[in-house]
């Protein structure tokens, strides 16, 4: 908007509300017509090429569709972006954030939440929710045993699987005592990522639930617990296991697609991954050997989901809400779970779709790698935040001077 005069230009400035319109959902037709036109910018981790070209089929979708179009912020590490807006809020920019959506859970998701740094509720609202199988799948509502309460629009779920080459594995351990015993049978061919990524802390965690007699202590924050009586059987199992480690333990792979790479070029005999349908998709595209296959630990491995949220004070609300919407489209969902693209779970119920909508689903070839729903076993709920940021930083004290 151009203005003829200063006066004018600051009349108007005076005239106008502190925060900027919020988009009301109950309108949906209204919130599509504000979208039109708005560049909304997506922080979301970078660090793997799949991920990054869904997202650029998810932004042509959202420009072909709506006319909204889409920037991928590639982030490192979610508390980037969580960092920008605490930033924004002290700097007393409460409107026109950088930061429009964030794919997040965990413990930044609880941080946002707890400094009330998020739009919403908005998730329930959302056209396409009627869709989301709440009644199979309750934990969509609850993130690291935390309400979402809809300030997170869930758009995927996820459960660890352990990936092993059954030509060099051909009885993989199935337990974390299995698994203890195998790495000391076969030193230097197994590791995890290093802490605090999220896949490495998450193997502390979910060795946490195998070193534990009650494991639901880990749904509490580690305040309320005897914190170090609690982890005192973890860094146990760990000063078994690191010696017998590849590289002895002196040094880990960064994240996910490194320890994948890892496995890829033969230098360790078992991963894992949160993606069920990883392995197939490297698999299909030549990265990993077809002798490949997974699998899940009898007690079961930790599950969780991911959401979009909107921050507060994000520029550009109704496309970011588009874009929620936009991804929980059957189509769009679709694509996620095919492990040609993603492979990752949806978060629809099959019974909520129409029967073209389904059979989208029914003519997805899973691949030769992944577990049928009955086969990936009891997914365990992930445990308080706190956890997560404790046991890393205890972690890199313990064990990250390696080199």
């Amino acid at each position: 908007m151009r203005f003829q005069t200063c006066a004018a230009a600051c009349a108007l400035a005076l005239a106008m509300p502190a925060f900027a319109q919020t988009p009301d959902t109950s309108d949906w037709p209204a919130v599509l017509e504000e979208a039109r036109g708005q560049t909304v910018y997506w922080h979301a981790w970078g660090g793997d090429p799949r991920i990054n070209s869904f997202i650029a089929q998810v932004g042509a979708e959202l420009s072909e569709r709506h006319d909204v179009t889409l920037e991928h912020v590639r982030l490192a590490d979610t508390a980037d972006a969580v960092t920008r807006v605490v930033s924004e809020r002290a700097a007393g920019r409460d409107d026109g954030g950088a930061v429009d959506v964030i794919w997040i859970n965990g413990a930044n998701f609880a941080s946002m939440k707890d400094q009330d740094l998020l739009f919403g509720p908005f998730a329930e609202d959302l056209p396409n929710w009627s869709l989301v199988d709440t009644d199979a799948n309750p934990a969509i509502l609850i993130d690291f045993t935390l309400p979402v309460e809809g300030y997170g629009s869930p758009w995927a779920m996820f459960q660890m699987v352990f990936e092993y080459d059954s030509a060099t594995v051909p009885q993989p351990p199935r337990s974390l005592d299995a698994l203890r015993a195998w790495i000391a049978a076969n030193p230097g061919r197994f590791t995890y990522p290093q802490p605090p990524d999220f896949l490495g802390t998450s193997f502390l965690k979910q060795a946490l639930y195998g070193v534990l007699d009650d494991p639901s202590i880990l749904l509490k924050p580690t305040d309320d617990v005897d914190y170090d009586a609690v982890t005192a059987p973890l860094w146990a199992f760990l000063d078994e296991i690191t010696p017998n480690l590849w590289r002895s333990g002196r040094a880990y792979p960064a994240n996910e697609p490194a320890l994948g790479q890892l496995l890829a070029d033969g230098e360790v005999d078992i991963g894992f991954s949160f993606n069920p349908g990883r392995a197939s998709a490297a698999i299909a595209d030549g990265e990993l050997q077809d002798t490949v296959r997974t699998m899940v630990f009898d007690e079961g491995t930790l599950a969780n989901s991911s959401y979009l949220s909107i921050p507060y004070n994000a520029a550009n609300k109704a496309g970011a809400l588009v874009l929620a919407n936009l991804i929980l489209d059957p189509e769009i969902q679709a694509l996620a779970q095919d492990p040609a693209v993603l492979g990752f779970q949806t978060v629809l119920g099959m019974d909520r779709l129409t029967p073209e909508n389904r059979a989208r689903f029914d003519a997805l070839d899973l691949g030769i790698a992944t577990l049928s729903p009955d086969e990936m076993g009891t997914g365990l709920l992930e445990p308080h935040p706190s956890w997560m940021t404790r046991v890393a930083e205890d972690w890199a004290a313990r064990y990250g001077t390696a080199e």
